[in-house]
């Protein structure tokens, strides 16, 4: 057999994983040698990166829109950017220090953004590139940021500070002027007071010289920037949120943190023209209104052809407790209190025109919610809300699992989306999304990929995933089949379940036959078959299963004596056969213990069954003498042989959806008969309560933990459940000196020997033992120990006969061991092609069918696409087994290992999946140390081994998935899906499958000012500022107020980036500048050049007459 070698697959592959990933290569006597199979994959074919973010950006803090290029941008306390053009066009960045992003500017119609961060730091993004990149950023290192503000067609951004002070950046060379406008310069002399940070600038709409600054305190001054002096002071006893402008510069707005607004004008200083408490009672005799909570932020915008708009966040009364957060729209006499589902982070009025002293004409709201995006319709009565094409409600209930599938069948995303189409809300706005800036990219990528997500609520939403978009398509509720409870005292057996009994766990998809099947938190488990016909489910059908065992004294495989310790009851039999009807109503024992009960009541009444995914059966594990069941660590169904099993820390049982019936019901100890390595036997149950161990904790991290395990994944007092514990230890070395590491070293955790919880299901139709001659049907077992056990099929004739005849079942005796827990099976043939589990093609169930096609099903067998059925008897197949810990490839039937890998010594496997890719196929493992790594099948050669990130937390253990064509994704916040590709072939095509965010849009022509123009100066107003805040006039600012860092989009990206009318005009000079230093330096070339030859040319022939008469024999 040829002996692989290993190369290191990247440079930055440290020791330790090199050293764990030592090929062992097994011998074999002669006469049983392995058949060479030809490996296409490479390690060049592998590259890791991440693709795409989708979903609500996480803890949102920062809004800003682009009104002629119609992007929007949202900031994040986490330093995230994400960009948001028409639907299909989004892109996310993220700022390195991680700091909260207070504010955002876009550069209109410039392809340019300022980003303000909490740290000080402001920073100009190029938006002209599909990766938007940065090209300066500017740290202030005396004075906090609080404020900025950009003008329209300005290149000159004003920054004010929490010291009161505004300081003006050039946002071309982003470098301060030396312009400054100093908070006492801006007060009244007389005032012994600090005037606070300032909140708000902003320039006079008419007047681009006069500025309007805001005092925390309550203070406003209108500046003038030529005069270098305060033109007005406007003071209110009451601290300011925020201003807004009336178009016309004469009138401005202010919001306070009592709840009123206030209107002044602008030559009037001395008292507001007008007063307004939108939500308080107005008192008389001039009284001030009763106070209310803040108005966060005010926006005023005029129409043409009637009243003018304001809008506000906050301001509502104190009385209103439990009230939830509102928008108000006041329009002339009309004021609109708009409700929200969250909290709002900050909004936006998107108008007509860019020019704010034009008409604004306002369209829409855009309302940036702590958990939501929401665009309201302005010129729709009812003020409507848009309906949102984005991806952003993959949290609306927090998701608890995910399977990513690519290269589904074609047929599969229609389905999915008529049935999804049918679901769709009523009541929206008629009008197109407003937000549609940016062009699609121009995807290569032809498969089609569905993502699918549990939620906490029991909902699971399909997605359409291809290229590099995401799009709802159908959701699901399974939580319909079951009684809600409406009172406390209506919930007998809710002591296991917290907030989320209906979560999401598992889920288990076959696309080929859309059968669907979901385990849920409170041990049950849903099987689903997939209907275009609405059909009333008179009955529900359903099977309770009784499933707790107990063992007596352990022993290691050694024989060493080993102490009892509690462990799980037995109660079932072991016997295949049909379920005991256990009434749910008989809720206790003898002894009074909770016995024989679900965690969940199933509704009796019938129940209308949409389009869609349709139950076909309930599993539901019962209580056994006071103990809960346990909850279910692992889920298989298969279409073609009808059945679904599922396991926990206590055993395995096989149901037959078909026939509805328990096939087997077996604790984990009595699948290994008389095989058993650590010799536990089970014995009677016991009278006494049970310490319950951590359900799905055992499958990595190993040690039961005595707490309750149904509760939810989302709830407050989580407990450990869903995959790993919370807790997990950052010194891996104590789970790695567990049992699991070492199969003859002594019982140093015999409680956890004891929970061995089943890890891993895949039926197959493969050698069920040594002696096989053919394949046939079986189904696989991975354990948590490391031990992978085979269970025989004996299936009935398809047709009539499927529905009469029992399935029998069989375990097989056959019995493989790894180290760590078994997380993943799969098999190939003889030429190393993937054996895909045998399924039946989906076809409608609830259309009365034809006499012919009654003949067909009869004659009907399960559709088997294993190509082992059609081989030879000689040809052999391949088991493929990753673990925790190591991979081992099994060459069937003779079961001896051909290839093994350790994968890792120091950590642990969290997710492993066998993949096709590039033709090929292979398997890829994520690890707790935050490696991804490949590897070839089968031989197991590494192919690749990145380090992508450390396991920060549950949620990437629970969601981290692999699928084909080298794509995966994990659950980077609650919010938001992360997708990346281990694919140098999808790493090249990715630029070409962005979408374009800046597309060259012509700015609208400037409202045509007439008298005022001339009184205001108009279009000159660019070079004063110049004149004002350039070097020359205003000199050079402080070298330690603020340091300047040059971007990695470097100088080419400068060039690339628009920043202003002066900018364009600067950089046409420039080109021309550079253009004819170019022409200049050619022609001096050019002429050295002719120069040279010609002395050469000389050179030569003075050469040619000197040695001319010589013969050979002088030189």
């Amino acid at each position: 057999m040829r002996k692989f070698n290993i190369r290191k697959v990247l440079d930055g592959l440290t020791a330790g994983s090199s050293s764990a990933s030592q090929q062992q290569p097994q011998q074999h006597p002669p006469g049983t040698r392995e058949p060479e199979i030809q490996e296409t994959l490479q390690s060049e074919h592998f590259q890791l990166c991440k693709t795409v973010r989708h979903g609500f950006p996480y803890q949102p803090s920062a809004l800003a829109f682009d009104p002629v290029q119609k992007i929007l941008a949202v900031g994040t306390q986490t330093g995230a950017l994400r960009l948001f053009g028409r639907p299909g066009v989004e892109c996310y960045c993220q700022h390195e220090s991680g700091a909260a992003v207070i504010q955002l500017q876009f550069l209109i119609n410039e392809g340019a953004l300022v980003s303000a961060l909490a740290d000080d730091t402001l920073h100009l993004w190029n938006l002209r590139q599909k990766r938007p990149a940065i090209l300066h950023s500017l740290k202030f290192c005396r004075e906090r940021v609080t404020f900025c503000h950009l003008p329209f067609q300005s290149k000159w951004l004003y920054v004010g500070t929490e010291r009161g002070n505004i300081h003006i950046v050039n946002v071309e060379s982003f470098t301060l002027s030396g312009y400054v406008i100093m908070w006492n310069k801006a007060i009244e002399l007389s005032s012994k007071s600090h005037p606070g940070p300032v909140v708000h600038i902003s320039d006079n709409p008419m007047d681009e010289g006069k500025l309007l600054i805001g005092f925390e305190s309550g203070t406003v001054v209108l500046w003038d920037l030529k005069s270098k002096k305060a033109d007005y002071r406007y003071t209110y006893d009451e601290a300011i949120h925020s201003a807004a402008w009336h178009h016309e510069g004469k009138q401005f707005i202010c919001s306070h943190s009592d709840g009123t607004l206030t209107i002044w004008n602008v030559r009037s200083s001395a008292k507001p023209l007008q007063t307004i408490a939108p939500h308080g009672k107005q008192l008389k005799d001039g009284k001030k209104p009763e106070p209310c909570k803040p108005i966060l932020k005010v926006e005023f915008k005029t129409t043409r052809s009637g009243e003018p708009f304001i809008i506000l966040s906050g301001g509502l009364s104190y009385d209103t407790v439990g009230r939830r957060p509102c928008l108000t729209v006041m329009h002339g006499k009309s004021t609109a209190v708009l409700e929200m589902d969250y909290s709002i982070v900050d909004f936006l009025t998107l108008c007509e025109t860019p020019y704010p002293n034009d008409f604004q004409e306002p369209y829409a709201v855009v309302v940036l919610l702590e958990k939501d995006l929401v665009l309201i319709d302005l010129a729709q009565n009812g003020y409507p809300i848009f309906e949102n094409p984005y991806p952003l409600s993959i949290h609306e209930s927090p998701v608890t699992c995910c399977e990513y599938f690519a290269d589904c069948p074609v047929d599969l995303i229609p389905a999915l989306y008529s049935v999804g189409a049918r679901q769709k809300r009523q009541g929206y706005s008629k009008k197109e999304w407003p937000i549609n800036g940016g062009n699609w990219g121009l995807g290569t990528q032809s498969y089609p990929e569905i993502i699918i997500t549990g939620h906490a609520d029991g909902s699971v939403k399909f997605w359409d995933a291809s290229a590099v978009t995401l799009q709802v398509l159908y959701k699901l509720k399974t939580s319909k089949v079951f009684e809600k409870s409406r009172n406390k005292d209506d919930r007998p057996n809710t002591d296991i379940v917290d907030e989320d009994p209906y979560a999401i766990q598992i889920i288990s998809w076959c696309p080929e036959s859309r059968m669907l099947c979901i385990a849920g938190v409170s041990a049950h488990v849903i099987i689903y078959r997939f209907s275009k016909q609405e059909v009333i489910t008179e009955v529900i059908p359903m099977l309770e299963v009784r499933l707790l065992y107990e063992m007596d004294d352990v022993e290691s495989p050694e024989g060493e004596q080993a102490a009892p310790v509690p462990t799980p009851v037995v109660g079932a039999s072991p016997q295949p056969g049909p379920p005991q009807a256990h009434p749910s109503s008989s809720g206790s024992s003898s002894d009074g213990l909770r016995d024989n009960v679900p965690c969940l009541k199933v509704k009796n009444s019938p129940l209308k069954q949409s389009p869609g995914y349709q139950t076909e059966l309930v599993i539901q594990l019962v209580w056994v003498g006071g103990e809960p069941p346990q909850q279910i660590t692992s889920l298989a169904v298969n279409s073609s042989y009808g059945l679904v099993v599922f396991g926990n820390c206590n055993g395995i049982a096989m149901v037959d959806y078909l026939q509805k019936a328990v096939l087997l019901n077996l604790g984990t100890i009595e699948l290994y008969g008389s095989n058993d390595p650590y010799r536990r036997e089970p014995r009677s149950p016991r009278k006494s309560r049970q310490p319950s161990g951590a359900g799905l904790c055992d499958i990595s991290e190993g040690t039961a933990v005595p707490e309750d395990r149904c509760k939810s994944p989302t709830s407050a007092k989580m407990s450990r459940k869903l995959s790993l514990p919370t807790d997990l230890k950052p010194d891996l070395d104590i789970k790695d000196n567990s049992f699991s590491r070492s199969r003859s070293s002594s019982v140093t955790s015999i409680d956890k020997e004891s929970r061995e919880a089943i890890s891993a299901l895949h039926f197959c139709e493969t050698f069920t033992r040594k002696a096989d001659s053919s394949p046939s049907p079986c189904l696989w077992v991975g354990t948590t120990l490391g031990t992978v056990l085979v269970i025989a099929l004996n299936l009935p004739p398809g047709g009539e006969q499927r529905l009469l005849q029992p399935v029998i079942v069989s375990p097989s005796g056959t019995i493989l061991r790894l180290k760590g827990a078994i997380l993943r099976m799969a098999f190939l043939d003889a030429t190393g092609c993937l054996v895909p589990p045998a399924y039946e093609s989906w076809r409608e169930h609830n259309v009365p069918e034809e006499k012919d096609e009654k003949e067909k099903l009869k004659k009907r067998r399960p559709v088997s696409v294993s190509p082992s059925s059609s081989q030879e008897i000689s040809e052999n197949q391949y088991a493929v087994i990753c673990s925790e810990k190591q991979a081992k490839v099994i060459s069937l039937p003779t079961q001896n290992c051909a290839y093994k890998q350790n994968i890792t010594e120091t950590s642990f496997v969290l997710r492993g999946d066998v993949v096709a890719m590039s033709n090929s196929i292979c398997l890829a493992c994520f690890c707790a140390n935050g490696h991804i790594m490949t590897f070839s099948l089968p031989s197991l050669r590494p192919l690749l081994d990145v380090y992508y990130l450390p396991l920060t937390n549950m949620r990437i253990a629970r969601t981290f998935c692999f699928t084909n064509n080298g794509q995966a994704l994990y659950l980077v916040s609650p919010t938001e899906i992360q997708r990346l590709t281990y694919s140098q072939e999808t790493c090249e095509n990715l630029q070409e499958m962005l979408g374009e965010l800046f597309t060259p849009v012509e700015t609208p022509e400037a409202p045509n000012r007439g008298f005022f123009k001339g009184l205001f100066g108009g279009g000159a107003q660019s070079l004063d500022r110049e004149e004002l805040f350039g070097e020359s006039s205003s000199g050079k600012a402080s070298r330690s107020l603020a340091q300047h860092i040059p971007g990695p989009g470097g100088i080419e990206g400068v060039k690339g980036a628009a920043s202003g009318v002066v900018g364009e005009l600067a950089r046409a000079r420039l080109a021309l500048d550079e253009r004819g230093q170019k022409l200049g330096d050619l022609e001096e070339r050019t002429a050295a050049m002719l120069s040279s030859a010609d002395a050469f040319s000389k050179h030569a022939h003075e050469m040619m007459l000197k040695y001319k008469d010589k013969k050979w024999y002088q030189f």
